[in-house]
């Protein structure tokens, strides 16, 4: 699949896209290809991209006391718009790539020709910042007040395809617990104790 074809294929979940529209996005210079560990925001950088993950898994963290603390993963169709995109201040987290990614990137000025060039994609834009936000949410009320064993428990739910893509130790950080805690919490699970 040519990389133009992810990013069809997303716009077309929402409209019905014309083969002028389909050509135009094809031809857009807006999708990049990142290897594992690449950075896309540094803490204390100012964001100048928001990013559509099209293919690969994307972690955003902070560092506390020399260790990582992740904060949520991105896969697969995920929007990222980093806070400091909206407030112009310097990122107080990292992006980076947790495999090799497809990433479409965008920011206001992109946006605008887009929409002045195809202004029924104004609704696609609009359902993308509405997913951002309940994702965000559900994902902040999901972990908050859950014991350890829930939180996992509620990722396996949630996110099953995590687990076989993101190493334990990450798992770990991102339910804020020690990895041996998680070694623990999965032997009981499949113990049934």
């Amino acid at each position: 699949m040519d990389n133009g074809d992810f990013l069809v294929n997303y716009f077309s979940q929402y409209v019905d896209l014309t083969e002028e529209e389909v050509d135009s996005i094809r031809k857009a210079d807006i999708i990049r290809e990142y290897t594992k560990g690449d950075v896309l925001l540094r803490q204390g950088q100012i964001a100048k991209n928001c990013f559509l993950v099209l293919k690969g898994c994307v972690k955003r963290y902070y560092i506390d006391g020399g260790e990582e603390k992740i904060m949520e993963f991105y896969t697969e169709n995920d929007s990222i718009a980093p806070v400091s995109y909206a407030t112009k201040e310097p990122s107080e987290y990292y992006i980076s790539c947790v495999e090799p990614c497809l990433i479409s990137t965008g920011n206001e000025e992109k946006t605008q020709q887009v929409l002045l060039q195809f202004p029924h994609f104004a609704p696609i834009f609009m359902k993308i910042g509405e997913s951002v936000q309940a994702k965000k949410q559900v994902s902040m009320d999901t972990y908050k007040n859950l014991e350890p064993e829930a939180r996992y428990q509620k990722l396996m739910e949630t996110r099953p395809d995590l687990l076989n893509r993101v190493p334990q130790y990450m798992i770990a950080s991102y339910l804020g617990i020690q990895p041996e805690s998680l070694s623990r919490i999965r032997k009981r699970m499949v113990s049934g104790k």
